[in-house]
């Protein structure tokens, strides 16, 4: 039945920005403040007779976002006061823009954006003491970017795609932190279900989703339920609701706001800007600041380094990594070198990360090293994994630390014909099978011999003896 309707979404993304101070007065803008109230003065508490200033950085962020996603930069913009009451909003009202945003239009991964615009944060509400509420101000007035798509998104999958590119992108241009963990980046979804690829249906916002996972979750959800109301002759209510992690449901929270609600009115307080006239904010000067993207990063490593896919997101995701794997590869043109080095941090360098932790001594440098070993031969894959445990917890020189612990392959062709013939004479009647025609008694032999040395013989070198000496 689910496959008669058509899902519509569109999403609200709010990420605070990396700046020194808030967006509206001189406080400290530290997310990792934990002292309650810490960071606060008269103008983020909503004092009467106190004067907002604009933050700079936060708004030329704003326009480096703009500029990434290929949008149109304002030149002319203000700020405007939304009004409303809720505890975590002192002064009654919330500095926002609305006529004239920051950044129209625009795409990110297949997504048209209408808008992106800058705003001050809330304070922050606490509800775990019974019989009442605290607030924290030190997030009030911090700097807000909205980003609002046009809603053209119609699978869970897809909005939870786009909402993980964005935060990559924001995260490479450091202009935010944006990890949903500590809600530095807040995704609302509106969900709309209809039967006419024409219309819309009746849409309902779900509110402040704190992870990926929970905004494909809340949109599969709200889908299911509407899809179940419409089934049944009811209507769905025009609302916002809220999430439920435990329960995996939305719930009521309250009827959904228009934009005529909030009483939108220009702040008397801030000046009007024009974009043009500040220094340092040319789309020439913008560029020059915006880094490799994302998808660019992918088109490099699919075109440079010809890696797996999964490879590439494991690099593209967490900048750490590839700047190691980039630091190890360097110019670098030899394709087995690059694929040792991509397989062994994603699998066994990042394995031991997980489990020891990042205290550890491994530098590009003995990297580097440890892959030629194997690239040439020098160490077995087994012994390649045991030497970069060792220095993971020690560190030095790879060759030096495999010698020491026996890891270097033996490829002297007198000491292992020795072994060869040893073995050979122990299993005459697999040397019959051979010269019967039975070839994978040659990989026996090679794994007799492999066992014999410890793991330590040159494998390639202990084949071509053995074909020798079999004829």
């Amino acid at each position: 039945m689910s496959d008669t309707y058509i899902l519509t979404v569109g999403l609200e993304i709010h990420a605070e920005l990396k700046t020194k101070t808030k967006m509206f007065c001189g406080c400290k803008n530290d997310p990792e403040e934990k002292r309650p109230n810490h960071n606060v003065c008269p103008v983020c508490m909503g004092h009467p007779g106190t004067l907002p200033t604009i933050n700079k950085q936060a708004v030329k962020n704003v326009l480096k976002v703009g500029m990434a996603l290929d949008a149109k930069l304002a030149d002319y913009t203000e700020f405007d006061r939304k009004n409303y009451f809720y505890p975590d909003i002192p002064k009654g009202y919330q500095i926002s823009q609305y006529a004239y945003p920051l950044v129209s239009g625009g795409a990110l991964s297949g997504v048209h954006i209408t808008r992106i615009h800058l705003e001050e944060d809330t304070a922050k509400s606490s509800h775990e003491t019974e019989g009442a509420s605290l607030i924290d101000f030190n997030r009030s007035s911090v700097p807000l970017m909205e980003l609002v798509t046009e809603p053209v998104i119609h699978s869970a999958q897809q909005a939870g795609d786009f909402a993980r590119e964005l935060q990559l992108v924001l995260q490479y241009m450091d202009v935010a932190g944006a990890n949903m963990e500590k809600g530095e980046m807040r995704v609302e979804a509106n969900i709309s279900v209809s039967k006419d690829p024409a219309k819309f249906g009746t849409k309902v916002e779900v509110k402040n989703l704190n992870s990926f996972k929970a905004l494909e979750k809340a949109i599969a959800y709200e889908m299911k339920r509407h899809i179940v109301l419409l089934e049944k002759g009811e209507t769905v209510t025009q609302e916002t609701r809220g999430w439920d992690e435990k329960k995996s449901t939305t719930f009521s929270q309250r009827k959904k706001e228009n934009s005529h609600d909030y009483r939108y009115f220009p702040d008397p307080d801030l000046p009007k800007i024009w974009i043009s006239k500040i220094s340092g904010f040319s789309d020439e000067n913008l560029k020059k600041e915006i880094p490799e993207l994302p998808a660019q990063k992918r088109m490099r490593y699919t075109e440079s380094y010809n890696l797996k896919t999964g490879d590439i997101d494991f690099f593209v995701n967490d900048k750490k990594w590839a700047d190691f794997f980039e630091s190890v590869v360097g110019q670098n043109s030899d394709k087995a070198f690059i694929k040792n080095s991509a397989n062994y941090i994603v699998s066994d360098f990042a394995g031991l990360v997980k489990s020891l932790g990042n205290d550890h001594k491994v530098t590009p440098q003995s990297f580097t090293e440890l892959m030629n070993l194997l690239t040439f031969g020098e160490i077995s894959s087994r012994g390649a994994k045991d030497t970069l445990k060792l220095l993971f917890e020690q560190g030095g020189n790879a060759k030096t630390v495999a010698e020491q612990n026996g890891l270097i392959q033996k490829s002297d062709e007198e000491e292992l014909k020795r072994v060869i013939n040893i073995i050979i004479s122990e299993n005459p009647s697999v040397v019959a099978e051979y010269k019967a025609g039975k070839q994978s008694a040659l990989q026996f032999f090679v794994g007799q011999a492999m066992k014999v040395t410890k793991g330590s013989a040159n494998p390639m070198v202990l084949k071509n003896i053995l074909e020798k000496i079999l004829q």
